[in-house]
């Protein structure tokens, strides 16, 4: 099917570490080398031999400058991460529960979830797209675990419940003693939405350049183009959005405004550029859809994602919605 060197390069392509050089080739039916032959891996770097895989060994800090290094499956894991994350809250806005344990297992150290309970929506609209979108998240979680096979982490320790008051507060949104409970009501669901689904957007562009494999890269691109569907649904449905919030404790019951703050206060933590932006432009009028003057949505490194789902400026390895951290090698967030 395959000649020796076309295999090897291949394989070699395919990543920069054994574990994914293994998912490689369970992926292309070489399991036990029976296509290829023991001869056509000799001198592959590494080996397949090795006697520590990156998937047993304890991940280390990986700074920003070094992030364009790691494997593929190394960028895929940090995408589980974020997946889990989404996951967990949708699920638990539309159900009342997360993830099954099953979906939960692998590498690094598990945790669980601090939060979450099923939202009483007011419109049949918002309500299904909750559905919808929880289903897509949950698809993502056990699409990336297939692909990763035994190499997945398992789910970090997820808090959706005070991370999301720091970051209220940060925003300017919730008064001093107050709390923001994005389960409350329908519209607290929508702006604790909005704050995790932009970030999703900018964070596979962000992570498109680092993938090598054209496979991988592929199903990067299509989870892309799904979260930026998401993105649009929400940010819609808060610009429509012309009623007042149920007893949040917020300084304004405008919800465009409220996801102004909400991107400053995204702005502020990832970096000294101003990209990030709110359903209204500075005029009022509708800003659906965030780009930059040539319409091409914008990007985030991985330390800038970290950035924002940790809720520090300062590079650092927990925080904000991961409290112990994200599972994999990348895992540090960026210095500011």
């Amino acid at each position: 099917m395959f000649g020796k060197s076309y295999a090897a390069s291949m394989i070699n392509r395919s990543a920069e570490n054994d574990q994914d050089r293994r998912k490689f080739l369970r992926a292309a039916g070489m399991t036990g080398l029976g296509v290829v032959g023991a001869g056509a891996l000799a001198g592959l770097g590494g080996g397949l031999g090795a006697t520590a895989s990156a998937a047993t060994r304890k991940s280390a800090p990986v700074s920003e400058a070094a992030t364009a290094e790691v494997s593929d499956s190394a960028v895929l894991n940090f995408a589980l991460n974020l997946e889990y994350l989404e996951a967990e809250f949708y699920l638990h806005a539309v159900t009342g529960k997360g993830l099954a344990d099953s979906s939960t297992t692998g590498t690094g150290t598990r945790g669980g979830v601090t939060g979450g309970r099923a939202v009483r929506f007011e419109t049949r609209a918002t309500k299904q797209y909750a559905q919808e979108i929880a289903g897509d998240e949950k698809a993502h979680v056990e699409f990336l675990r297939a692909a990763l096979g035994s190499a997945a982490v398992s789910r970090p320790a997820i808090d959706l419940q005070s991370s999301f008051t720091a970051a209220a507060q940060a925003a300017g949104l919730v008064k001093p003693g107050h709390t923001f409970d994005a389960f409350a009501c329908e519209e607290n669901f929508l702006l604790a939405a909005f704050l995790f689904e932009d970030v999703g957007v900018t964070a596979y562009k962000g992570a498109a350049p680092l993938i090598s494999n054209k496979t991988y890269l592929e199903a990067a691109a299509g989870i892309l183009a799904v979260e930026a569907y998401h993105a649009a649904n929400i940010r819609s449905a808060l610009y429509q959005r012309s009623g007042g919030l149920l007893g949040t404790g917020l300084f304004s019951t405008d919800l465009r405004k409220a996801s102004v703050k909400l991107s400053d206060a995204r702005d502020s933590l990832d970096g000294p550029t101003d990209d990030d932006q709110g359903v209204v432009d500075s005029h009022g009028n509708a800003n659906i859809v965030p780009t930059d003057a040539n319409g091409i949505a914008y990007s985030r490194t991985p330390g800038q994602v970290l950035n924002i789902v940790y809720l520090t400026n300062k590079a650092a390895t927990s925080g904000g919605f991961f409290p112990k951290g994200v599972n994999g090698d990348v895992n540090t967030s960026a210095a500011n």
